[in-house]
């Protein structure tokens, strides 16, 4: 409750208003799109139903309609202007099943104004985060108590009314790109960072819809997309929408034509791998495994650049990040082929044999986990001569030593796997990793002897010479 209470405070200004050099330049904002209507004065009192006038009326009472929607009120307030909340709430409802009748075809000045009243009510400054409010440290975004906005019942209905106009087969895409331009489809890109998921989730919906219907906006949007990613990595590691995001994007992906766009290559190396930067990962890491698999999916060769980008990115101190990583490079692996396999494989294990020493048993555990995919199988075991000697002594390690049973138990399988697949092999490693183990032992006793021989020395020439 503090929280929702802190949130009351100094509003945060759209990003698309902002001059940070993420809005597209002044010569793309068309001046009639982006919408600074005031609200209509005067009070809202009801009118007719649609049915209730003839044919040749309705486009006349959709705009005056249209007019009573325009009034923003204020929903912080429950007890303020209730009757006129609930006209405007009867409004909004009949102008959807309007649209959804297509009973007559709207004309394009009621296209306009229509447009103009959903931006006046959904294109709004959204409430400031918990801590940008407070002044207090980030805590992580999945502990965070969202900011159900206040005039959500309002807001649904004039969200019904934009995406019934979208997906309206009697909407003329060429007509209705003069009103849903590259400024609006920016705001609406603006919208994803707000805290309520219900919001988020129309916004997807409807950017999904447009981006489908109007293919001239499609290398706008994925630009705009860019952006708040970069921003996101590289700035703020803060923002509501980015598994929304990735959502939309995974359906784009698996759209792509083959041979792939250098555009597209671009975006998967400068703006995907590096999302797997931030400390947030965890909760858009199933979205964004999924755009990545599908890039691999669509185009084998990229599975080296995907690999190495993934361990370019690798936790370091974070095993439940290394855990998400562990099953994201499985997905990758599995549509790996053996060429591509054989670029990375050494980089790749000396990775994977870090994660099997891991004293973090669910890593450990993940990593030996590998081993029950028959198609990395097969891979390993084409390539076991180089892989063997790089993980040999990892597995030996934990044999020997690791404190879980059941990571223990997985090595001891592990190991006879490799043992089945080339018994020469293996013999050979383990005698490596004997004479190794014996040269360290000989090392490490010889510098405990120069130890006692300068410790023998110092006693010679005085208790003086003896530190503690």
């Amino acid at each position: 409750m503090f929280k929702r209470m802190m949130k009351g405070g100094q509003k945060k200004p759209s990003k698309s208003e902002s001059n940070d050099g993420y809005g597209p330049p002044a010569s793309e904002v068309n001046p009639s799109a982006a919408v600074v209507v005031p609200p209509p004065s005067g009070k809202i009192e009801p009118l007719p139903l649609f049915r209730d006038v003839p044919v040749s009326e309705r486009q006349n009472l959709f705009l005056r309609k249209l007019q009573i929607c325009c009034h923003t009120l204020d929903f912080t307030d429950t007890m303020k202007s209730v009757r006129e909340k609930e006209i405007k709430r009867q409004t909004l409802m009949e102008l959807v099943e309007f649209i959804q009748s297509s009973s007559s075809k709207i004309t394009e000045i009621c296209q306009e104004e229509m447009i103009k009243m959903v931006s006046v009510n959904i294109f709004r400054c959204l409430p400031p985060a918990f801590h940008e409010n407070t002044g207090q440290d980030a805590t992580d975004p999945e502990e965070e108590e969202p900011c159900l906005e206040p005039a959500w019942p309002h807001l649904q209905l004039v969200y019904e009314v934009l995406l019934r106009y979208v997906v309206s087969s009697d909407t003329d895409t060429k007509v209705a790109k003069r009103y849903i331009d590259h400024s609006f489809v920016l705001k609406l890109l603006d919208l994803f960072d707000s805290e309520d998921p219900r919001e988020r989730e129309y916004v997807k919906t409807i950017l999904h819809r447009v981006y489908g219907k109007f293919m001239v906006h499609r290398p706008y949007i994925r630009k705009a997309i860019n952006n708040i990613f970069y921003r996101f990595i590289y700035e703020t590691e803060r923002h509501s929408g980015i598994t929304e995001l990735l959502e939309i994007l995974g359906s784009i992906i698996n759209g792509f034509a083959l041979p792939m766009k250098e555009e597209h290559k671009l975006f998967l190396v400068r703006a995907l791998l590096p999302l797997h930067k931030p400390k947030p990962v965890a909760v858009y890491h199933q979205q964004l495994s999924y755009c990545i698999s599908q890039f691999v999916e669509k185009d084998f060769k990229l599975a080296d650049t995907v690999i190495r980008g993934l361990l370019k990115y690798w936790p370091v101190t974070n095993c439940q990040k290394e855990v998400l990583f562990l099953g994201e490079l499985e997905e990758v692996l599995e549509a790996t082929q053996a060429a591509e396999f054989q670029r990375c494989m050494v980089l790749l294990f000396r990775q994977i044999a870090r994660c099997l020493n891991s004293p973090h048993f669910q890593v450990a555990e993940r990593a030996l986990f590998l081993w029950n995919n028959e198609h990395i199988v097969g891979l390993i075991a084409q390539n076991r001569t180089v892989i063997l000697p790089i993980i040999f002594e990892a597995l030996e390690k934990n044999v020997q030593s690791h404190w879980n049973q059941a990571v223990n138990g997985l090595t001891v399988n592990v190991r006879k796997m490799f043992l089945e697949m080339d018994a020469e092999l293996f013999e050979e490693c383990q005698r490596q990793y004997l004479e190794k183990e014996a040269k360290a032992k000989e090392v490490e006793e010889l510098r405990e002897l120069n130890w006692k021989r300068l410790a023998d020395a110092a006693a010679l020439n005085g208790p003086d010479m003896i530190t503690a």
